[in-house]
């Protein structure tokens, strides 16, 4: 913030006695005062010498300030009022506050109370400005890969992204849950000679095994009870363009090896069909689990992995890359304030400080879902600590305090609960904790991702 001597205050005040008191007053914190005993003389001072600050008395002859203030705005919006009043009501205090004003105080003045107000509209206009300062950033890292940071570790990931597009290689994209991966995937495709050719998306884990083989390869009519037509699969689909195989690690050994034939020989069959079919695909997967464990354990094809790991591409988790949390909260801040109309010009620094402190397990995902949280709920121009979720005010992380105390809560599930129905409700218990993260919910329950999906489909068509 700059120094109080660099801020000029104006008192506007038709009583000698309290414009000079205010002058004393204000003096003393070395902030540069002007006094003016109307308001259309300020008026005629502010056109010479825009003041960053004026104090203004509410009842004067002439031209009043909430006058004053609508005048003041017009002419600099960026300027703050605050109006003081010996006869102050609520209405005055509603109508001065509707017009635009930082704060309505009320006489006798409190040296307390009135640098107060000056420091806190003070801070306001500084967040604005550094607020603004972030978004010109912003607008100077965009470049076409769409993605945000200016970070050490993520110029890497967008060096690694602009080298590796152009050429068509696979790639394996690894990194924790939440962390962009499906956004490093837009932007290879973005910048790849492939940009305006089909760019088909596949969540791996999201749906059943043999759902899942059909929506990749497709099916003929009468490949199995339901196929009524010919549906083409994904890999069709993409011919020409690039697929994209997200949570490749959930994805069951059995069509492992059908996906390794197609990206070494570019063929494949449809379900209950015969016909070969050439496809040109280029394939980008990412995970967000060690398939270096899975292929140990025998979850996942060493082939597929050397085949899909042409070029690997690691996006850091948040905690590692801080210096991007202002660019992000910045950037978020902005698309939810205009997408849900809220007048929301940023946070304070201690909010942006506590977020940039907290660990963030659930990466930009959580801290993208924090803000907006913050900016629909919010009732301030400028969002604060207390319109943070508590984890993030307190420094704790989901995974840690709250999972202790979830996992020694007792669910209380009577003798004879079908099996099904009990999986069912820890599955549900398990997502409530987690913000309804199933990637994080069945690593808790130590599970696959496609077990969760599965489980909760079934849940659904019980109630149906």
């Amino acid at each position: 913030m700059r120094a109080n001597s660099e801020i000029h205050i104006m008192v506007v005040d038709d009583k000698r006695g309290s414009r000079e008191a205010l002058q004393k007053m204000i003096a003393k914190e070395d902030y540069r005062v002007s006094i003016v005993h109307d308001a259309e003389t300020a008026l005629e001072l502010f056109d010479s010498e825009p003041a960053h600050l004026v104090i203004t008395d509410l009842r004067m002859p002439g031209m009043d300030g909430i006058s004053l203030l609508r005048e003041v705005k017009r002419k600099s919006p960026e300027t703050e009022v605050i109006l003081i009043s010996g006869h102050g009501t609520v209405e005055s205090a509603v109508a001065a506050m509707r017009e635009g004003a930082y704060d309505f105080i009320t006489k006798p003045l409190e040296r307390v109370v009135v640098l107060k107000a000056i420091s806190k509209a003070r801070e306001k206009q500084e967040l604005i400005r550094e607020n603004a300062g972030l978004r010109a950033q912003l607008r100077n890292l965009r470049d076409p890969s769409g993605l945000i940071g200016n970070s050490n570790s993520f110029r890497k990931v967008t060096e690694l992204i602009r080298q590796v597009a152009p050429t068509s290689a696979n790639v394996l994209i690894l990194g924790e849950s939440g962390t962009g991966k499906e956004l490093v995937a837009n932007a290879i495709q973005n910048l790849s000679e492939r940009a305006n050719r089909p760019f088909i998306k596949v969540n791996c884990a999201a749906l059943p095994e043999n759902l899942l083989e059909s929506e990749l390869f497709g099916y003929e009519r009468g490949a199995f009870t339901g196929a009524v037509a010919r549906k083409e699969g994904r890999f069709y689909l993409a011919d020409g363009g690039m697929l994209f195989l997200d949570e490749i690690s959930d994805m069951p050994m059995a069509l492992q090896a059908k996906i390794l034939r197609v990206l070494q020989e570019g063929e494949f069959e449809r379900l209950g069909g015969n016909e070969t079919l050439k496809v040109d695909v280029r394939t980008i997967a990412a995970a967000n689990q060690d398939l270096q464990t899975a292929i140990a354990e025998r979850r996942f094809r060493e082939d597929l992995y050397y085949r899909l790991n042409v070029i690997s591409i690691q996006v850091p988790p948040l905690r590692e890359r801080r210096g991007d949390i202002p660019l992000l909260i910045g950037h978020f801040t902005q698309r939810y304030a205009a997408k849900n109309n809220q007048p929301v010009s940023g946070f304070s620094r201690e909010a942006v400080e506590a977020m940039s402190n907290y660990d963030w397990p659930g990466n930009i995902r959580e801290l993208e879902n924090a803000v907006e949280r913050a900016v629909i709920l919010g009732r301030d121009e400028v969002l604060t600590l207390d319109d943070l979720p508590p984890s993030v005010t307190q420094g704790s992380r989901p995974g840690d305090e709250e999972h202790i105390e979830a996992g020694s809560r007792v669910i209380s599930i009577p003798v004879g609960t079908p099996l099904a129905e009990v999986e069912q409700r820890v599955i549900l218990e398990t997502l409530r904790e987690t913000g309804g993260d199933k990637s994080a919910a069945a690593r808790q329950l130590g599970i696959a991702t496609r077990t969760v999906y599965r489980k909760l489909e079934q849940a659904e068509n019980l109630k149906s």
